[in-house]
């Protein structure tokens, strides 16, 4: 018996549990941290890295040490022959000899007509892609948070200005049951008020999806699998902050110019595009190289002892290597040709990304300017059908008006009250886009 009471607590615990709220900024800050888009330009961030370093790395000498152990067997030597071990002449007679040998290799390219040194400029700015590749991503990812947000706040104001909506036509079908009962409506009239009261709830059922809709879009954005109920917090709007000044399309064009990633990283490619061009014109130019080596050897056949041989047979070399390329079959032309391509599709790149950013933010903007101007208006009419729907239902409670007056008066209160919100939520929402796209941050 105290098993089960035990879990039914518990499931009646878990039914009438709150769902965690998010603040717009801990949607931000958790898909920042755990979005799979994000995590992986990371990887590439440091993939680059790894690249980078090891192009450093290579401006350094290579050191190599290398050792060898041989034997061999020969069945029938010749009485008094001599063997050639390690270039070294051997006198012996045995089948079966080794001979061993040990060295240390070091090479270092002096001057490769700056390749090397150009590849690690190269790879510095392709870290820098890396990770402005990934601050396009989360610039991405915060729009789209920001988006949904917002349409989960209008959604559940929406949804608000329907409740109201259903408690007016409750009313107006409870007076018109009255009205029924003593003989001042005809039943054909009630049945309409029914049917209005009955598409009010539809209307909230929908609305209520819509709601849901846009919360799992965002729990699907922010990547969340577990089955916690997942809510948002619904933060207090005014309407000064739909009718706060607008910055100036110029002015938030210029200051993103100096920002934006996008832009940044195509003016980076022009940049690494020219050390493109200098890496491939060095292969016309000589390659200068220093290389050292050490090394000795024993054998077997040998009379004197280990250590000995080893001090007997022990050499130091050293040298200078020159290459100069004299014909390629066209690989260094060609190579040079299509790093100038290259740099050109860089230039097209970065004017095609100030095209597209200027057009986005043109579009937050007049979205912004018609939002609000809309605002402006829907308020008047809405506090006017506000007046004028209240009169209707005097006039209907006297008989003056009828059931069509009525709900035509409703759905023009109703209509005004939707677009009121509407127009406000996009002109917080495009106000705040034009904001992040100057500055740089949500709030």
């Amino acid at each position: 018996m105290k098993k089960i009471l035990f879990l039914l607590l518990t499931v009646f615990a878990a039914i009438t549990a709150e769902a965690r709220q998010w603040t717009l900024q801990e949607c931000l800050d958790y898909a920042l941290s755990h979005n799979i888009s994000i995590r992986q330009t990371s990887l590439t961030r440091q993939s680059a890295n790894e690249d980078l370093l090891q192009s450093q790395s290579a401006l350094l000498p290579t050191l190599s040490a290398s050792t060898s152990q041989n034997g061999t067997f020969r069945p029938w030597p010749a009485t008094n022959a001599v063997t050639v071990s390690n270039s070294t002449v051997q006198s012996g007679a045995d089948k079966f000899y080794y001979n061993g040998m040990y060295a240390v290799n070091g090479n270092w390219t002096v001057w490769n007509g700056n390749q090397n040194r150009n590849q690690v400029k190269l790879n510095e700015l392709t870290l820098r892609q890396a990770e402005l590749d990934s601050a396009i991503t989360a610039n991405s990812i915060q729009e789209q948070i920001a988006q949904l947000y917002v349409q989960i706040l209008y959604s559940a104001d929406a949804i608000e200005v329907n409740k109201a909506a259903l408690e007016t036509s409750k009313k107006n079908e409870e007076r018109g049951q009255t009205f029924v009962e003593v003989g001042k409506m005809s039943r054909a009239d009630l049945s309409q008020l029914t049917a209005q009261r009955a598409q009010d709830e539809y209307s909230i059922v929908e609305a209520e999806s819509n709601l849901l809709n846009y919360k799992r879009q965002l729990k699907q954005l922010l990547q969340l699998t577990d089955d916690e109920e997942f809510d948002v917090v619904i933060p207090t709007t005014t309407d000064e902050m739909a009718l706060q000044v607008i910055p100036t399309l110029r002015s938030v064009y210029e200051q993103a110019l100096t920002t934006r990633p996008e832009i940044k990283n195509a003016e980076i490619g022009i940049e690494a595009s020219e050390l493109d061009i200098a890496i491939a014109k060095a292969g016309k130019l000589p390659t200068i190289g220093l290389n050292a080596s050490a090394m000795t050897s024993n054998s077997s056949l040998s009379d004197n002892g280990l250590g000995k041989q080893l001090k007997n047979n022990f050499d130091i070399g050293a040298g200078v290597s020159v290459s100069i390329p004299l014909f390629d079959n066209r690989q260094t032309k060609t190579a040079v040709n299509k790093a100038k391509i290259a740099r050109e599709n860089y230039l097209l790149q970065l004017e095609n990304e100030k095209t597209t950013l200027y057009s986005t933010i043109e579009n937050y903007w007049l979205q912004a300017v018609t939002n609000q101007n809309k605002f402006k208006a829907a308020k008047t009419a809405t506090e006017s059908q506000e007046t004028s729907y209240e009169l209707l239902s005097e006039q209907f409670r006297l008989g003056l008006k009828n059931i069509v007056e009525l709900m035509t008066g409703r759905d023009n209160l109703l209509s005004a009250q939707q677009n009121e919100l509407q127009s406000k939520y996009l002109a917080i929402l495009n106000i705040e886009m034009l904001k992040f796209y100057r500055d740089g941050s949500l709030k």
